[in-house]
């Protein structure tokens, strides 16, 4: 069940299953939050000059689509969110601005990606989650097989305990199809102090240009290229159909915190 929560700046918090899943503030769509959001804003922002095709796998409150068509405004793009009810009632909560080019498929990401033609977008983003947690069947190397005929480069909202072994399996099972792999996250987080939220980029991505906004973030984030990430995929044996899990599960809610 969906929850609204408002602050004093007028935003909007937007929880499923008690975890923050969105934040949006309808006034400042330029805005993001969370870490992760942030650094996928990061990607968006590193990628050529002007509109993007973008598909995203999960939708909830559509933080990063409002963040595409506010800074690249004409952006055609895809949300692949299977419940439809909450889209309907983060329509009602928060509505989308006007002039938008965002079309909301009611699909889950397999599904919904498999039937995208090939190269039809620039950039795919899955941010997925269910029950806190990313679903299986986002990270095995056929759902990974199929993305890249659709797009370049796909970038990814992970979540794991500080050994990283899940990440490791998930690195394994992009660098199957994807040459170049990279990383973004807080820099505790890097140094794997506690469980976090991972940005995987998969594709050519301008490494440069991350790393220079990544040292500019809200919050200390760093970025581990494609020589360190390709230790840690070779490391660990991608998840397929047959041996294929979520990931783990995250702390207390209560722990979370908007920045």
């Amino acid at each position: 069940m969906a929850q609204f929560v408002t602050d004093e700046r007028g935003g909007v918090t937007v929880l499923l299953d008690g975890h923050p899943q969105s934040y949006v503030d309808p006034d400042d769509p330029g805005f993001l939050a969370f870490e992760y959001q942030q650094q996928l804003g990061i990607v968006v922002d590193t990628q050529p000059d002007g509109p993007l095709r973008v598909t995203h796998v999960g939708g909830a409150g559509l933080t990063l689509p409002r963040y595409v068509q506010h800074t690249r405004p004409g952006s055609p793009q895809i949300v692949l969110e299977p419940d439809a009810a909450l889209t309907e009632q983060v329509r009602a909560h928060i509505p989308l601005p006007r002039g938008h080019r965002i079309r909301v498929r009611p699909t889950s990401g397999e599904a919904g990606i498999a039937d995208l033609k090939p190269d039809s977008a620039d950039l795919i983003v899955v941010d997925a989650f269910a029950d806190g947690r990313v679903p299986a069947g986002l990270t095995t190397t056929a759902f990974f097989a199929t993305a890249a005929d659709k797009a370049p480069i796909l970038a990814m909202n992970l979540a794991d305990e500080p050994d990283w072994r899940y990440l490791s399996r998930v690195l394994a099972g992009a660098a199957t199809v994807f040459e170049q792999l990279s990383i973004l996250s807080t820099k505790d987080t890097l140094k794997r102090r506690r469980y976090g939220n991972v940005v995987l980029i998969a594709g050519a991505a301008n490494l440069h240009e991350l790393q220079r906004r990544s040292a500019s973030a809200p919050v200390p984030t760093g970025v581990l290229g494609p020589a360190q990430v390709a230790k840690l995929a070779a490391s660990a044996r991608p998840f397929t159909d047959t041996d294929v899990q979520r990931s783990p599960q995250p702390p207390d809610p209560g722990q979370w915190r908007v920045r």
